[in-house]
């Protein structure tokens, strides 16, 4: 039986205190009046939680527009934390930290997960490299690629992590093959009501638990493709229309994917359709800095490829475009001291081109 929004599991603890649904009132008012400003994001998200209405406000991410202010069920988060507990087969009285930002999806999700299958969640700063006991056990933390790429050496006492928020690079996903710890990257968005989909990404921790190229979907999601080769999530209890993205995979079932890229980024040039991504993908080793790949408009292409490199320079060897095809090699380079970003370390694209002045 799914629990109800209005109830907390007795199991539930915060900072080691058991608190019932009416005493998290009270925990919310001292956070919001008293609280450090990450408890004072979490004592609003709880006002929020506890009041009658059956949605909350959250706003989008802003990584590909600016942020914008949705409603989302306060039911659609329970079954979300729900579906999560399953696959990840967390019991009550399991521990976890909390070290995301609660004005975020993300992080309300983790508050909302502790409240409803009575998690023991400790409260720790959101910060690029989170301060914790790194001694303790705990079964489930979730974090973006910064905090991981910052605290990889020190998890062997975690059971499962989650990554998301942004991409996760080559160079970490070889950093983790060495932790005991079960990696798992992320799949979703705001309007999904954080992931719905999931993709093991070592090859420690579970027996047969082996790493994966593609994500697979939480209990009760079934997914398909529109005409433009972008998903289409079927998620009934989240959402009660099917949620289309912009993001291009390769559908291996109703169930499982790859993805390939964000639609809105596709570059044709000359006739030629390219996903910068994917060219991204084959850069990835040959660049240290932190680049994306864009375009600018051309005369006679319509669009050029270009690279965005976070650098001084924008000197760069031709070895390094060594592995792409004729239309994929970048025709200009930029560089940018300093990339923009959101605070879970997604690259802001169309901001940095609007600051380099490129017409895309």
């Amino acid at each position: 039986m799914i629990p109800d929004y209005s109830k907390v599991h007795s199991k539930f603890k915060l900072d080691r205190n058991h608190y019932s649904f009416e005493d998290l009132d009270e925990v919310a008012y001292s956070f919001v009046k008293e609280g450090r400003p990450f408890e004072q994001d979490i004592g609003n998200f709880l006002l929020d939680w506890l009041d009658k209405k059956d949605y909350i406000t959250v706003n989008t991410s802003g990584s590909t527009g600016k942020p914008k202010p949705i409603k989302i069920s306060k039911q659609g988060m329970v079954n979300s934390a729900v579906a999560t507990g399953n696959y990840l087969k967390l019991n009550p009285g399991d521990t976890a930290l909390y070290c995301l930002p609660a004005h975020y999806i993300a992080g309300k999700m983790m508050l909302v997960r502790a409240i409803i299958l009575g998690l023991e969640l400790d409260l720790r700063q959101p910060t690029s490299q989170p301060i914790f006991d790194y001694k303790k056990h705990y079964d489930f933390v979730a974090m973006v690629p910064l905090q991981l790429e910052k605290i990889y050496g020190y998890c062997d006492a975690i059971k499962t992590i989650i990554v998301g928020g942004a991409p996760v690079s080559n160079n970490l996903k070889k950093a983790i093959q060495g932790i005991r710890s079960n990696v798992y990257e992320t799949y979703g968005m705001t309007e999904t009501i954080t992931h719905i989909a999931l993709k093991k990404l070592n090859n420690f921790g579970e027996a047969g638990s082996v790493a994966s190229s593609h994500f697979k979907t939480l209990p009760n999601i079934l997914l398909s493709q529109d005409e433009r080769n972008c998903l289409v999530i079927d998620a009934p209890k989240i959402s009660t229309e099917p949620i289309v993205t912009n993001d291009i995979v390769k559908l291996y079932s109703e169930t499982e994917f790859e993805w390939l890229g964000r639609f809105d980024n596709i570059i044709n040039s000359g006739g030629i359709k390219f996903s910068p991504e994917q060219i991204e993908a084959k850069l990835q080793n040959k660049i240290k800095q932190r680049f994306f790949i864009a375009s600018e408009k051309d005369e006679r292409l319509g669009e050029q490829v270009i690279l965005v490199v976070e650098d001084e320079s924008n000197t760069m060897a031709d070895s390094v475009f060594s592995e792409l095809e004729k239309f994929e090699k970048p025709k200009a380079i930029y560089n940018v001291a300093q990339f923009n970003e959101t605070t879970s370390g997604k690259i802001q694209r169309s901001k940095i081109l609007k600051q380099l002045k490129v017409h895309n």
